[in-house]
């Protein structure tokens, strides 16, 4: 609550509007008596859950100032900007400028307090995936320099987070735009070879057939670097790959995966999948439920499509909705037996664990685990798991 109270932020999305938020909230170090709702259009539902977030926060700060920024508030500004709730908005371009709050720069950002930072290293997207409306609420590709990456790093670093995400729109678009068109493998290399300190470096969501050499190469054998890689896979059926307008194949993703397990066995495969996607009959949604077990998808983000505005995926016949619904029940049904199948894997396996606040921590592959109470938060503990329960190790 931010009442008299310090600037409230409340992210929604990606991982890279948590970095966001986290400037953000830097930036109005300090103000006073504001809330600042940082949005996602992604799909219908994340404008509904925005919405929803708004109503919600103005009953629990009826005096504060209340601004929207984040990427429905440009994709849906007319609609935001009619709410009772909603003070103003600020351009998504322009939310990490502090003109655009009209505060002044802080002498010095506030610490982030927490054991994992987010690092933004690039914002927008080049591609026009069909169904897709992120472009339309962050702009083109834009990276930023490794020097300016390397000082962000840096800053957490010295605020004592342990492990660093890279996160972007696109990551692997990285460098695409910067002089000499450097790769995400050469930016990865430079973070682990400036910081030797560094023990957990890991990856948001990456596209597979954008991954380089240098970086595959780092995927494979880098210890520091975690063995999590997370796929925007959205689909198992080649049809449907080619209406989304992806730029890979099934058999792309399976190679790839084949081939990084080759090399690192406890590597492990997360993926966003869309169920439901206009055209999809039951064999191309029996290809989405049959890839999630050749992969071995153990960190599955199942959505169930949704119509954007002004995307050519809406003129598409589309699926009834009551089947998008079910379909994308039957998906994270059948990835839910095989994350507890995976995580009953590491029963009795140690595991390095970063603690975090609540009394849980990560292993290097995501996987959860409750730990035994008094590890400090930001400490990396080893632990061998007894049992599994309520989907946490223990």
């Amino acid at each position: 609550m931010s009442a008299k109270g310090a600037a409230e932020v409340i992210s929604l999305g990606c991982r890279l509007n948590i970095s966001e938020s986290e400037t953000i909230r830097a930036l109005l170090a300090e103000e006073r008596n504001v809330v600042v709702v940082n949005s996602c259009a992604v799909t219908s539902e994340a404008v509904r859950q925005t919405r929803q977030a708004i109503r919600r926060a103005r009953r629990a700060n009826p005096d504060a100032r209340l601004l929207v920024t984040g990427c429905a508030a440009d994709i849906e500004r007319e609609a935001l900007a009619a709410m009772p709730e909603v003070d103003g908005l600020v351009p998504n371009a322009a939310k990490l400028d502090a003109r655009a709050w009209n505060v002044a720069q802080p002498a010095t950002l506030a610490p982030v307090n927490r054991t994992r930072a987010f690092v933004a290293v690039q914002n927008g997207c080049d591609h026009a995936c069909t169904f897709c409306v992120i472009p339309q609420g962050r702009g083109p590709s834009r990276s930023l320099p490794v020097a300016t990456v390397l000082r962000e790093v840096e800053r957490h670093l010295d605020q004592g987070a342990t492990e660093v995400v890279i996160t972007g729109v696109d990551v692997t678009s990285w460098g695409h735009d910067l002089p000499g068109s450097p790769s995400l493998g050469a930016l990865t290399a430079a973070i682990l070879n400036a910081f030797p300190q560094l023990t957990r470096l890991r990856l948001s969501s990456l596209d597979g057939v954008e991954i380089d050499p240098q970086l595959f190469e780092l995927l494979g054998g880098e210890p520091r670097l975690m063995p999590h890689l997370h796929l925007s896979l959205q689909h198992g059926h080649d049809l449907i790959l080619k209406r989304m307008k992806r730029r890979h194949l099934r058999a792309d993703a399976l190679d790839l995966v084949a081939r990084l397990k080759d090399l690192r066995p406890e590597m492990a495969i997360g993926a966003d999948i869309i169920a439901g996607f206009p055209t999809e009959d039951e064999a191309m949604h029996g290809a989405s439920r049959s890839i999630i077990g050749e992969l071995g998808i153990v960190h599955a983000h199942i959505f169930p499509y949704s119509p954007r505005p002004n995307t050519p995926a809406a003129r598409m016949p589309q699926v009834n909705p009551a089947l998008v619904k079910a379909r994308a029940a039957d998906l994270r049904e059948h990835a839910a037996a095989i994350r507890t199948s995976w995580l009953q894997s590491l029963v009795g396996k140690p595991l390095n664990i970063l603690a975090e606040r609540d009394g849980t921590g990560y292993s290097p592959q995501f996987a959860r685990v409750r730990l035994p109470q008094g590890i400090a938060p930001g400490t990396i503990v080893t632990i061998t798991p007894a049992k599994l329960e309520e989907g946490l190790l223990s």
